[in-house]
């Protein structure tokens, strides 16, 4: 197994990049080689003043880098030598089995979709984040930004989606997926809302418990939280502003703790036929780590072949 990682992505890259490539080799098997994309120079500078070992990594050198600013597709188009647009170009390739990247959000979209693709069947490749729950464990959030508003069929596939990573790669059986709503009755809501919840409980293709409202989000009754991006990303920023809050007052827990997003690294584009994982734009060298751990899960789950299987029985058969 062959994982590209794109070591100028973040705002700590390439050094926190190349320190938390260095600790996930050391900790992974022998059959996982991780292809550092990047400038060449400074990432064997970084290893030499790290402690690593050139001969443990592949390397694919590139010129340029998009920025966290930039606009996502005019980057894309224009930076054919950046370490996003060149990872993207192995994986289509399959010279690589999976990309990782905390760069450039957007742009990680858009590449996903103008070179893996959308699996067939899905309409809205969708971005999840992990929602530790009070009482252990995780939930899964999505969609988190990737698609601020969403129609009612969306809404069901994202709750297809979210199902199969946890059960499949979380191994959480039969995972309980909820609506993220106003209120638990199923005529509560907006039209969107509403809408998806005539659909989703009418589905066979995953556990649906009905709607959730904002206070059951990390308690043990859901374990899927579907809603649109626009929703998911100001929920997930306020877990996040609280995380951070709290240590700025000097409260130590472990559950507290648990929030930490250098605990998970960074989490799959949901619905590309690639696995393509995106981290914090602050990743240090432990979320980098733990970035490279998630891509190995994901493609040692087959997760990918999982979800298009699934969504063979979406596609329409030509009459």
């Amino acid at each position: 197994m062959k994982i590209g990682f794109d070591i100028m992505g973040g705002d700590y890259a390439p050094k926190e990049a190349i320190a938390g490539a260095i600790i996930a080799n050391q900790e992974m098997g022998s059959d996982v080689r991780i292809v550092l994309i990047g400038d060449i120079e400074q990432a064997k500078q970084q290893l030499l003043e790290q402690g690593g070992n050139t001969e443990d990594f592949d390397f694919v050198h590139t010129s340029e880098v998009i920025g966290m600013s930039e606009h996502p597709t005019k980057a894309i188009s224009q930076k054919k030598d950046s370490s996003i647009s060149v990872g993207f170009g192995l994986l289509a390739k399959k010279e690589i089995s999976a990309f990782v990247s905390a760069g450039n959000t957007g742009a990680m979209l858009v590449g996903a979709m103008f070179s893996v693709k959308p699996i067939e069947g899905v309409i809205r490749p969708c971005v999840t984040a992990m929602v530790p729950k009070a009482h252990g464990g995780v939930g899964l959030l999505l969609d988190v930004g990737a698609n601020a508003d969403c129609k009612p069929d969306v809404l069901n596939q994202f709750g297809i989606l979210g199902s199969l990573l946890l059960q499949h790669v979380h191994k959480v059986a039969n995972p309980k997926v909820g609506l993220l709503s106003i209120g638990e009755e199923k005529e509560k809501g907006n039209l969107v809302t509403i809408s998806a919840h005539q659909i989703m409980e009418d589905t066979n293709q995953f556990n649906f418990i009905g709607n959730i409202e904002g206070r059951d989000i990390i308690s043990d009754k859901v374990d899927v939280i579907v809603c649109d991006g626009f929703t998911g990303n100001v929920v997930l920023k306020s877990l996040e502003s609280m995380y951070f809050a709290l240590r700025k007052r000097g409260i130590q827990d472990d559950y507290l703790e648990s929030f930490n997003y250098e605990n998970f690294g960074g989490t799959p584009i949901m619905g590309v036929n690639a696995p393509v994982i995106i981290g914090h734009g602050i990743s240090n060298a432990k979320a980098f780590k733990n970035m490279l751990f998630s891509a190995k899960q994901v493609v040692d789950s087959n997760l990918i072949q999982i979800i298009q299987n699934a969504f063979k029985d979406l596609v329409p058969t030509a009459q």
